[in-house]
């Protein structure tokens, strides 16, 4: 989101720092791989668990209308695997479902250690030049419901005026910025890790913290749900307060 109104402070407008545009880009630009491989990984098994296991076989949290396996696989006669009523149980397919994401999990685990680079460096001189305190972290005063929703109120009239890029934010930037640098970026990121199962294995704290892989698989998607309605909300915002400007604002930093 980008703020309404333009402020100054000391006569001075406040730009993006070198390392904010430069940490902003990198993660930007592993995002949009992460995305992009996310979904065609996702459409090859478009199905939610919780816990650790999780199939075909077994009662998905939540199956999403995704690519050609949605609806599409199909089983013989179902018998348990143990002989006992109620335990897990064998079937054998009768049509192979889609399985072309060897590419996709390849090119997601690449983009992943880039995106870890932006995000450490960038929480690392936020909170080292004290720019998450001053600029992202919402002092109490401005967690009131008046100002909240004035702030709200801000942002539905149109049309907005140009904004000046850069901090200070308004309590509804900070709210959004914090919780995505603090909360979702570092949960996406942990999440999926312990994905992996050579990290799970040397690491296997993460399946507790989690609840097992298929939980952490299903926190996974709806961190990356969260965060595509915030990069969406974000885009519009920019659209509706000079795009050129801002752009221009967060590549040359003027």
């Amino acid at each position: 989101m980008q703020q309404a109104t333009q402020i100054e402070q000391g006569g001075r407008t406040h730009r993006h720092r070198p390392w904010v545009r430069l940490t902003h880009w990198l993660i930007a630009l592993s995002v949009l791989v992460l995305i992009y491989s996310g979904v065609a990984i996702l459409m090859v098994h478009p199905r939610l668990y919780w816990g650790n296991a999780g199939n075909d076989l077994i009662k998905p949290l939540l199956e999403i209308p995704l690519g050609p396996n949605h609806h599409a696989i199909h089983w013989s006669s179902r018998t348990p695997f143990f002989g006992t009523v109620g335990g897990p149980e064998t079937a054998n397919r009768l049509i192979e479902p889609w399985n072309q994401n060897g590419w996709a999990r390849s090119l997601h685990f690449l983009a992943a250690w880039f995106f870890l680079i932006g995000l450490l460096a960038y929480l690392s001189f936020g909170l080292a030049t004290g720019h998450a305190r001053r600029d992202l972290l919402p002092r109490r005063h401005e967690l009131g419901r008046r100002n909240l929703w004035q702030d709200v109120k801000a942002h539905l009239r149109l049309p907005m005026p140009a904004a000046t890029p850069g901090p200070p934010y308004a309590i509804l930037q900070k709210l959004a910025y914090a919780s995505v640098a603090f909360v979702a970026l570092p949960l996406i990121f942990l999440t999926g890790i312990t994905m992996s199962p050579a990290i799970a294995a040397n690491y296997p704290i993460l399946l507790d913290i989690f609840g097992g892989t298929q939980s952490a698989r299903t926190i996974h998607f709806f961190t990356f749900a969260f965060l595509a309605i915030f990069l969406l909300v974000h885009l519009v915002m920019i659209a509706l307060t000079g795009p050129a400007r801002q752009l221009r604002a967060m590549i040359m930093g003027d």
